[in-house]
């Protein structure tokens, strides 16, 4: 079967869901240079990426006073399981993530936003308006 995939608008860039399961989930994030995506946890799901073009900044930790930062370059996979507190930022003028997940795509708190989001869950007609008024 031949599907098409969603495209979600965000004010960091965009994400591309090409698999969206019962079992698992996958999507491509796109990450401007020098946009940041939510400082988030999952309370359930459970994600690894893998950086295929650019270079992104993870910022993660279990304690939001003891988070560390590492440069993750092009070919390099970084996991984050339940609970871990985590945002990514883009270097490169644009940086391309595979993402697999568990289907728990709603599932994000967000703890510190630069666009003024906040809570839990995803807002898809604000971050559309935030991506308009970005360009």
């Amino acid at each position: 079967m031949i599907l098409k995939p969603k495209i979600k608008l965000k004010p960091w860039g965009r994400e591309i869901w090409f698999a969206d399961t019962s079992k698992y989930a996958g999507k491509i994030l796109e990450v401007k240079k020098g946009e940041r995506l939510s400082l988030q946890f999952h309370r359930w799901k459970e994600e690894t990426q893998f950086l295929f073009e650019g270079s992104v900044k993870i910022t993660f930790g279990k304690n939001s006073e003891k988070l560390k930062s590492r440069i993750l370059k092009t070919g390099e996979v970084f996991h984050i399981s339940p609970r871990t507190i985590h945002r990514v930022e883009g270097i490169a003028p644009l940086s391309k993530i595979f993402e697999v997940s568990t289907p728990h795509l709603k599932d994000v708190v967000k703890l510190s936003d630069d666009y003024g989001r906040s809570g839990s869950g995803n807002d898809e007609k604000l971050d559309s308006k935030l991506a308009r008024r970005k360009k």
